[in-house]
C-alpha cells in the first residue's frame, strides 16, 4: 500500500509541478504556495472517493506516449501495451523477412483497423511506431472518439476515426492487413473482482458483457475479419483471462489458422493472434 501511495504522490508531483523524484531529493527546501496546497487537498479528497488518479490528472502514459483520459474512455492498461508490442514486433519480423532489411526498419504500407478504440491508445501507438501504416479506428461512442481524436493530434499521428456499432455492422467495406481489438470482455459474474475505483468510474459500455454470451464481440469481429482481412492478414485480440481456451476454439471454428494464445506479464491468458 505504501508503494502505491508513493507512486501516486510522484505522479501528481510530476504532472502538477513538473518535478521528478530526483528533483525532490535535490530541493530539500522546496515549498508549495497556498494555491498549490489547495490543489493537493482537492486531489486528496477525490482520491478518498476512489476516483482513479488518471482521471483526476486527466492523463496517463501508454507505450511511452501521453494520453488524455476521462470518464468516457477506459484507462489504458499495461497488458494492452504488451498487445501493441506483439503487433509491432511481429510486423518488424515480417518486414525483415520479406525485404531482407534490418529489423529496425519499417517498409510495408500496412492497413490497420482498431475496433473499440476508446482513448485511441492502440491505434495511436501503432501509428507512431509503424509510421508507414494507414490506421483506422472504430468506436460506438461519440464522446470516446472525441477524446481519441485529441490524443491523435497531441501525439502527431493521422488516424481515420469512424463512429460505428460493430455489433450492427455487416461489412467493414475495405480490406485490412491487421485487425486488432480490445473489446468488452468482463462478465457480470466477475464484477466482484473489479476494484471499486474501476467499477464506479470507468465506462461500463467498454467493460462488461452478458454472462450468457461473453464472446459476442469476438465472434462478430471474427466474422467480419473473415470478410475484410487481406490474404495472410492477422487478427489480434486482448481477451478475458478465464476464456482463453474458449476464444481459441471460437477462432478456429470461424476458420482462422495459426491461432496463438499468449500470457501477459502476470501469467494470465491475455492476448491472441490468428491468421486468415
Amino acid at each position: 500500500m505504501m508503494r502505491v501511495r508513493q507512486r501516486v504522490f510522484f505522479l501528481i508531483l510530476e504532472e502538477k509541478h513538473h518535478l521528478k523524484r530526483i528533483d525532490l531529493a535535490l530541493q530539500l527546501d522546496l515549498e508549495f504556495s497556498e494555491s498549490e496546497i489547495k490543489d493537493w487537498n482537492v486531489i486528496l479528497e477525490q482520491l478518498k472517493l476512489e476516483l482513479p488518479i488518471q482521471y483526476i490528472l486527466g492523463s496517463t502514459s501508454f507505450y511511452g506516449l501521453k494520453f488524455e483520459v476521462n470518464e468516457n474512455v477506459l484507462i489504458p492498461r499495461p497488458e494492452t501495451e504488451e498487445l501493441v508490442e506483439w503487433i509491432i514486433n511481429s510486423n518488424l519480423k515480417i518486414s525483415s523477412a520479406q525485404f531482407g532489411k534490418a529489423s529496425g526498419e519499417r517498409f510495408n504500407n500496412l492497413k490497420i483497423l482498431d475496433i473499440g478504440t476508446g482513448s485511441g491508445c492502440i491505434a495511436i501507438a501503432l501509428a507512431k511506431n509503424l509510421p508507414n501504416a494507414q490506421v483506422f479506428a472504430i468506436d460506438v461512442s461519440e464522446r470516446a472518439l472525441a477524446t481519441a481524436k485529441k490524443n491523435a493530434e497531441q501525439n502527431d499521428v493521422n488516424i481515420n476515426f469512424i463512429q460505428k456499432n460493430i455489433l450492427e455492422t455487416t461489412d467493414l467495406e475495405q480490406q485490412f492487413d491487421i485487425i486488432v481489438s480490445n473489446p468488452p470482455y468482463v462478465r457480470n459474474l466477475e464484477k466482484a473482482e473489479i476494484k471499486k475505483n474501476v467499477l464506479e468510474h470507468e465506462p461500463h459500455l467498454a467493460l462488461f458483457v452478458d454472462d450468457h454470451d461473453a464472446l459476442i464481440f469476438y465472434r462478430k469481429i471474427g466474422e467480419l475479419a473473415q470478410k475484410n482481412l487481406s490474404k495472410q492478414g492477422k487478427l489480434y485480440f486482448e481477451i478475458n483471462q478465464y476464456l482463453g481456451k474458449e476464444t481459441v476454439e471460437l477462432l478456429e471454428n470461424l476458420g482462422f489458422s495459426d491461432v496463438e494464445l499468449k500470457k501477459d506479464i502476470y501469467g494470465n491468458d491475455r492476448m491472441i493472434q490468428s491468421a486468415k
